[in-house]
């Protein structure tokens, strides 16, 4: 299998589940350019398996921090992604595990997955994209509708859960500035930290 599941980026392992998504964001990395840090994110199959994943983790120097994010929704692949999770913890307990995601899987999965990730995600960092939802879907291009209020509760669900929760927004992009106080204030009283992430033009070389 030449599909790139895991890959490493300034030191880190990074895990790629997927290229489905239920975003169609106009800032991300995978419309401009096919790969990180050379490696092609473009999955030739989707039809792997946990152990598919792990094995490649294993060719790479393990790092303190392990991150589910790559050119898709990791959580579309969930219960491959608890699957290796379990293994990680097992075996490396002091590894750290974070998943990026657009916080729309209580939506597709109608039910708060947040709980099923308890004890195996130390961080949840989730794309709030936005202080509006027009904002949020001039900027994220969701495919349904209601995505924005979604993500709000996908973020309360993980912070209630008890894991370590951050919203994001990308600031910056094409000269865009987003109200940053404002998103501040709905991650807070949501039970999240606000980190601000950079636009990056021209991806990870």
């Amino acid at each position: 299998m030449s599909n790139t599941l895991a890959y490493l980026l300034d030191g880190k392992i990074y895990i790629n589940l997927t290229n489905r998504c239920t975003n169609s964001c106009i800032f991300c990395l995978r419309n401009d350019k096919d790969d990180v840090c050379g490696k092609n994110m473009w999955l030739d199959s989707e039809n792997f398996t946990a152990q598919d994943v792990i094995e490649q983790i294993e060719e790479l120097p393990l790092s303190q921090e392990i991150t589910f994010c790559g050119y898709g929704e990791p959580l579309l692949k969930l219960d491959i992604l608890k699957e290796i999770a379990e293994y990680i913890k097992e075996k490396h307990p002091d590894i750290k595990l974070r998943i990026n995601t657009n916080g729309h899987a209580n939506f597709v999965y109608k039910r708060n997955v947040c709980e099923e990730l308890k004890g195996l995600i130390d961080t949840i960092s989730v794309s709030l994209n936005g202080a509006t939802e027009e904002e949020y879907n001039e900027l994220s291009k969701p495919s349904f509708k209601g995505a924005y209020d979604e993500v709000k509760k996908f973020i309360k669900a993980s912070s209630d859960a008890g894991i370590k929760t951050i919203a994001t927004i990308v600031e910056g992009y094409k000269g865009r500035h987003l109200d940053i106080e404002a998103c501040n204030n709905i991650a807070k009283e949501l039970g999240a930290t606000l980190r601000v992430r950079e636009w990056i033009e021209n991806g990870y070389e």
